[in-house]
């Protein structure tokens, strides 16, 4: 048996303050367009509105915000935004108290988490590449996955629980104070962290908020990897609430074998991610990019086959269990490689660009995916995105594309923030 490999207290301390966000996040699933729903009394337009329009409006604030978290060290940056998005999702309950919640106010706290969300992910991964040296980053990456989806397999079905028993509020709230303690949390690693380069000391451009994707469209692997990304996230998340309804009421699930079908495969998540680092030692990066790259691809179409009972809980159980497994043996490895292809200036903003690229996409094609199923069926949408994604693996870079002497290579170890 493999001894668990150390990499460290600051590390430990950073990793548990990221599970502690994440199961706060994983028990508030879903919790403001209940909270809209149940207690706003919103529209189905408002509730669409509350999920597509405020990450977009987030992503917009995202994008000034990447040269200002580039200039400044990347801890601080952290906790400031865990302390933003404990203090705009805090106001609901407050809000709620005293009678005054209501949609507006949840549009901006979507808005406002979104681009925290942003930053902060944007700071963490610059962060980490100081943190660690370059051999461990593969181990760390795969260890935050693996928490990821442990806490989304536990944390919506407890948090459905709650908002049966005590509202939506509540869990609202447990994700509010998750941020907090996320915040102390990231407060206690000690560790050393060099002066951000200040914007234009270094290469031309690198103030600028649009220097990211400069970067990711120079690096022919990292702009191979973020199109087939792009398509790849936005035609997985299109296929969300589109299965919602095509199982709730097209098949008639109950809701917990809807919250079943969905909780059960992210253990799949717990073993890919685990796997990573041997996988990738015995049969080399590529491969695993090539390969796990498109076998999370290829099963989505297998849920427009979906047959109705305890046949049809299997089959969506068994897609998502293959997508999942893959997708999280491929994901710390991408992270891993997007990072040791940048250089240290440029972390925050081309980790910035990555994630408002995958949002935008994200809304656009579940957008365009509800109004094919408005048009035709949920199940000719469903079938539309897997046919669709079946195409993606021809995105994925070759060989020769990830030679580490790419453009943006890695800076050598401790020159800066990145």
């Amino acid at each position: 048996m493999v001894a668990r490999r150390s990499l460290g207290r600051p590390f430990g301390r950073l990793w548990a303050a990221y599970a502690v966000s994440a199961y706060g996040s994983g028990l508030g699933f879903g919790a403001l367009p209940l909270t809209a729903v149940l207690v706003v009394h919103a529209s189905p337009a408002q509730v669409s509105a509350l999920s597509a329009v405020g990450p977009a409006m987030g992503a917009l604030i995202a994008v000034p915000l990447a040269p200002w978290v580039e200039r400044r060290r990347k801890r601080p940056v952290m906790i400031g935004m865990d302390l933003c998005r404990f203090a705009a999702m805090a106001s609901v309950p407050v809000a709620h108290a005293v009678g005054r919640l209501g949609f507006a106010q949840l549009l901006v706290v979507s808005a406002v988490v979104a681009a925290a969300r942003i930053a902060f992910n944007a700071a963490g991964g610059a962060f980490l590449k100081t943190l660690l040296p370059p051999r461990d980053l593969l181990v760390a990456n795969a260890r935050l996955e693996s928490t990821n989806w442990s806490s989304i397999a536990v944390g919506p079905p407890l948090g459905g629980a709650a908002t049966g028993a005590f509202g939506p509020v509540t869990t609202v709230l447990a994700d509010a104070v998750s941020y907090l303690l996320s915040a102390l949390g990231i407060a206690s690693v000690r560790a050393r962290e060099e002066p951000a380069r200040a914007a234009g000391a270094g290469p031309a451009g690198t103030g600028g908020a649009l220097d990211g994707w400069r970067h990711l469209l120079a690096h022919p692997g990292l702009r191979a990897l973020w199109l087939n990304n792009l398509l790849v996230a936005g035609l997985i998340m299109a296929t969300e609430p589109l299965l919602a309804v095509f199982l709730l009421r097209d098949l008639g699930f109950p809701p917990w074998q809807y919250g079943l079908a969905f909780a059960a495969p992210c253990l799949g998540g717990l073993v890919g991610s685990r796997l990573a680092r041997r996988v990738v030692a015995r049969y080399g990066r590529h491969r695993v990019l090539r390969t796990a790259g498109t076998l999370r691809a290829v099963w989505l179409i297998g849920l427009a086959l979906t047959p109705p009972g305890t046949a049809g809980l299997v089959t969506v159980i068994a897609v998502e269990l293959a997508i999942i497994a893959h997708m999280s043996l491929y994901t710390p490895v991408l992270a891993t490689y997007r990072l040791e292809q940048t250089p240290q200036h440029r972390v925050a903003r081309t980790l910035t660009a990555w994630s408002i690229g995958q949002q935008t996409a994200v809304a656009v094609l579940t957008a365009l995916a509800g109004l094919l199923a408005d048009a035709t069926s949920p199940r000719t949408a469903l079938t539309a995105a897997g046919l669709l994604i079946l195409a993606t693996p021809l995105l994925l870079p070759r060989r020769e594309s990830l030679a580490p002497g790419a453009e943006g290579a890695t800076a050598p170890a401790g020159t800066g923030a990145g």
